[in-house]
């Protein structure tokens, strides 16, 4: 016998914040990782242990637009979606490129990636270096969070059963920032990270201003150290050899990956070490 799962899907984003004020639901998104994580063996349906609430067709989660210079970005915006938007940032569509085929593009959602928490989050060394923020509601108002704050883990997150991802929010970034992200997998597309890279820098007459890093798929988390980073501050461009090789060790004592079925924890480490000096060794950065 099939067993029967309750589904809501709402027209409008406060009946649907309503519903999961009165009763702890599964949300769905595109569904690309809800469904992988409660798949079944073929041909059965997944058995997800909630009542299910659809909100990739709410008109309020799906806009792009600029506030104070701050790019807002609708948390059930759609990868295929995002790469069409001429507000969204080259690196961040160059990252969405490498996620997956077109067709999970085209369902996928950059609040689901967030929310999903996986280590190798395609997206998530970006949004850490860009410093994003995201805006959740409920039926009891706002409150912004730091993604760094906001997942605490490999599918954990600080959200409470009533709240929603709402937007994805990116600070204004100055016109001399630049961004440099790098995922490594078996194939340059259709594929789960083994290492993710995202460097950000702002130069001023070659002093470096600001400057950022991120790595996926190395640990629970994106590893990233503002403490680190600071030392760089004041450097100028090019690096001398000692400075670049002083954050690389660094780095090397913080980064502890581990061994799965995609890769070794050497390999790995090898490599994330290996984007690292790439991009602190770069003459010229691409633009924001």
């Amino acid at each position: 016998m099939v067993e029967k799962i309750k589904a809501y899907r709402f027209e409008r984003l406060d009946e649907t914040l309503s519903q999961l004020n009165s009763e702890d639901c599964a949300i769905i998104a595109g569904g690309t990782d809800v469904m992988v994580l409660h798949k079944s063996r073929r041909g059965v349906p997944p058995k997800i242990p909630k009542p299910i609430v659809f909100i990739n067709h709410l008109s309020e989660l799906k806009q792009v637009y600029q506030h104070h210079k701050d790019l807002h970005i609708g948390a059930c915006c759609t990868y295929s979606e995002l790469l069409e938007n001429p507000l969204i940032p080259f690196a961040l569509k160059n990252a969405i490129n490498t996620i997956a085929a077109p067709a999970i593009r085209n369902r996928g959602t950059l609040g689901g990636n967030i929310c999903n928490a996986s280590p190798a989050g395609d997206m998530l060394p970006l949004l850490y270096v860009y410093n994003a923020k995201l805006l959740l509601r409920s039926v009891n108002g706002d409150r912004m969070v730091a993604i760094s704050d906001f997942i605490q883990g490999p599918r954990r997150v600080q959200r409470f059963h009533n709240e929603i991802v709402t937007e994805i929010i990116l600070p204004f970034v100055l016109e001399d920032s630049h961004v440099f992200f790098e995922k490594v997998g078996n194939r340059n597309a259709d594929a789960i990270a083994k290492v993710s890279f995202a460097g950000f820098v702002r130069i001023s007459k070659d002093r470096i201003d600001d400057i950022r890093f991120a790595f996926g798929a190395v640990g629970p988390t994106m590893v990233r150290s503002i403490d680190i980073e600071k030392k760089l501050v004041g450097k100028t461009i090019p690096l001398a050899d000692g400075d670049i090789a002083a954050i690389v060790a660094a780095f090397d004592k913080i980064i502890r990956p581990i061994d799965d079925q995609r890769s070794t924890a050497a390999y790995r480490k090898t490599v994330a070490l290996y984007l690292l000096r790439y991009f602190l060794s770069m003459k010229q950065y691409q633009p924001n």
